[in-house]
């Protein structure tokens, strides 16, 4: 029987976009559905978002989250979408007393609903919404260590065939999106991508060595025109906390017309 990964990183493109057969995101959407068909069904997922943010890393602990529309200027259908998936209180539960067993403060939330960095990769993957989900905030103070070591206190859920999901993008210059696609604009998100890949793939690295580079991405070519604000990236140090080891696997898609990347634990 296939072992459940241990981690997921996946870039999640723009708002519901995804979801409404925008073509700019055709690589993404079969990517994701490859992803979900190869991998066991994991009994649950915890899903950390680059659209949630606390003082202290948060987690939804209601039976039955409803959904957050929390983007603009879409048209109406995009306030709409359903994905009527449960929740999992005792898994919140678990991560609560992981954490604190790690030394992290974390607290419950039973009110919030789940944001479109879960929602929508999810009804891509598992568009039946037969799986509980989770979610789990980035700490507001975006240290990349601190996000680390919550991966690190994750560890044991694999144990549970929980799914652990960070939902980001490797490239997320909002401005870049509008502007011109010039050489440097292209080169600069070629560069950073082929540092990330190198990065979370390359076998001949240490892991000591490798959390150094991903604590101190922002000194990677092309690293602050990708990220001018690093929120979109975070779900990745929590995925390699996670696993401690070299991605098994790369996906590198087209998003938008950015070169855009995805990894598998």
């Amino acid at each position: 029987m296939a072992l459940l990964p241990k981690a997921l990183f996946i870039s999640h493109g723009g708002g519901p976009l995804p979801l409404l057969g925008d073509p700019g995101h055709t690589q993404m959407l079969t990517c994701l559905q490859q992803i979900a068909a190869a991998i066991p069904k994991p009994k649950a997922v915890v899903i950390i978002s680059a659209h949630w943010e606390s003082e202290l890393p948060t987690i939804t602990a209601s039976a039955n989250p409803g959904l957050i529309y929390d983007y603009y200027g879409f048209p109406p259908e995009s306030y709409d979408i359903q994905y009527p998936c449960s929740g999992d209180p005792l898994l919140a539960q678990k991560l609560a007393e992981l954490l604190d067993a790690a030394g992290i403060e974390a607290r419950l939330d039973y009110d919030r609903g789940l944001d479109h960095g879960v929602f929508v990769p999810m009804k891509i993957m598992y568009p039946d919404a037969d799986i509980p989900c989770v979610q789990l905030s980035l700490m507001s103070t975006l240290d990349e260590r601190q996000h680390i070591a919550i991966g690190e206190a994750l560890m044991g859920l694999e144990q549970e065939q929980v799914l652990i999901i960070g939902s980001g993008f490797s490239f997320h210059n909002l401005r870049a999106f509008f502007s011109a696609d010039t050489d440097q604009a292209r080169q600069n998100n070629h560069d950073f991508e082929d540092w990330l890949v190198d990065i979370c793939t390359n076998k001949s690295l240490s892991e000591a060595a490798r959390r150094e580079q991903l604590a101190n991405w922002n000194q990677a070519l092309g690293a602050r025109f990708c990220h001018p604000r690093h929120e979109h990236l975070l779900p990745l140090h929590v995925c390699y906390g996670a696993a401690q080891s070299v991605a098994k696997q790369a996906f590198v898609v087209e998003i938008l017309n950015k070169t855009s990347s995805m990894y598998l634990w």
